[in-house]
């Protein structure tokens, strides 16, 4: 016999989620699919910081101060912390308008648009949304189907709209947003002091490396450990032109509380000279808004529960009662009823018909003639 079952199988919420990201760890982790960048990043900070502690961090320690080595880990720590909890964490996606809710926008830019004939573009879906007394336009996403909120864009990598987007960063694997901005700022920033650190002691290491000799990786050659040295000074004379000319550039832009997509946009610079209306106008100000200021929630819900029934069969074999014995010929004889032409309806108890009730003439069958009776037939002689 076959029994269909319903079973409940438990789906995350992060299971479905649109967009162009990678989930980890039942949904707390969340990047962008493309993090080969982001591998290298992980590559050069740790191989630099390697070679800094297993060789110049043991002469340093010992001819100069043991805090060196010890700085030099917290500096480390710091950045890799910063790091991962840039590249892990949601950055402020914007969920995707559900069809109801699409369906009730369209149904809102139609009433307060018109019909559009045939032929003629339609006007741009914007709203206008006042802000410290200035008028801010609110962009339609065609992708997300919302109106996003001020200074959120799409991302066109993730695939995403971003609360408060700042950039894509490839170097982190992730967004850059209004969840993340800070930790990538003090990402930046920690980065900047680790390089300054390790190519400053890496040039301390080779002035007085000049007397050192059995500490290299040949004993008794004075330049042993000077080919891993230049190694770590040239990733790190690159590396500070470009991060920390990166964080001189975030730190202008924290100032005055703008992000690089509004920069390069030239949203509050441009000819028309509009001041931002998210400026308080004070450096102090600003810097503690944007380090310092309440982190929202994730509005994803990544891990909330999404319940789907699914139907199968299952083969199970249900006991029978047992039948009972055919009964003989002669037990089948004498269990049959005397009268066969009437039949037996013991089951329905049927009342017995009064006088009145009873019936002139009974039912005629197929063949017989009607038979007059005895007293008509002398009532006739």
């Amino acid at each position: 016999m076959t029994v269909m079952v319903a079973r409940k199988k438990v789906v995350r919420k992060w299971e479905k989620l649109p967009g162009r990201n990678t989930f980890c760890c039942d949904g707390r982790i969340m990047m962008a699919r493309q993090k080969g960048i982001f591998y290298l990043t992980l590559f050069l900070i740790l191989g630099t910081c390697a070679l800094f502690f297993a060789f110049e961090c043991r002469y340093l320690a010992v001819q100069l101060s043991p805090a060196i080595p010890v700085f030099a880990a917290v500096l480390f720590l710091f950045a890799m912390a910063t790091l991962l909890r840039t590249s892990f964490s949601d950055p402020g996606v914007i969920p995707r308008a559900l069809p109801d809710e699409a369906a009730f926008i369209e149904m809102e830019i139609e009433a307060t648009n018109g019909t559009v004939p045939q032929g003629q573009r339609p006007p741009p879906r914007i709203k206008n949304f006042q802000i410290n007394n200035q008028i801010v336009k609110l962009k339609y996403c065609y992708t997300c189907k919302i109106f996003r909120p001020p200074r959120a864009s799409h991302c066109s990598i993730c695939d995403n709209c971003v609360e408060r987007f700042d950039h894509h960063c490839p170097w982190v694997g992730n967004c850059v947003g209004k969840r993340n901005y800070r930790y990538f700022y003090l990402f930046i920033l920690s980065l900047s002091l680790l390089t300054i650190y390790i190519f400053t002691f890496n040039i301390v290491y080779v002035a007085l490396s000049d007397d050192t000799a059995g500490l290299g990786l040949f004993p008794g050659c004075r330049w042993s450990l000077t080919l891993l040295t230049v190694l770590e000074v040239l990733i790190c004379f690159f590396t500070l032109w470009s991060v920390v000319g990166l964080t001189g550039f975030h730190t202008f832009l924290v100032a005055l509380n703008q992000t690089t997509n509004e920069d390069i946009k030239g949203s509050w610079t441009g000819k028309n000279r509009v001041q931002n209306p998210y400026s308080h106008g004070n450096i102090v100000k600003n810097c503690c808004e944007v380090l310092c200021g309440p982190l929202p929630p994730s509005v994803l819900d990544r891990r909330g529960i999404l319940q789907q029934e699914e139907s199968t069969s299952q083969e199970e074999s249900c006991p029978q009662a047992p039948s009972a014995p055919e009964p003989t010929a002669g037990q089948a004889a004498s269990s049959a009823p005397q009268d066969s032409g009437i039949p037996h309806w013991s089951a329905v108890p049927v009342s017995p018909l009064s006088d009145a009730e009873e019936p002139d003439e009974k039912q005629l069958t197929s063949g017989e003639l009607p038979v007059p009776p005895q007293d008509a037939g002398q009532a006739e002689h």
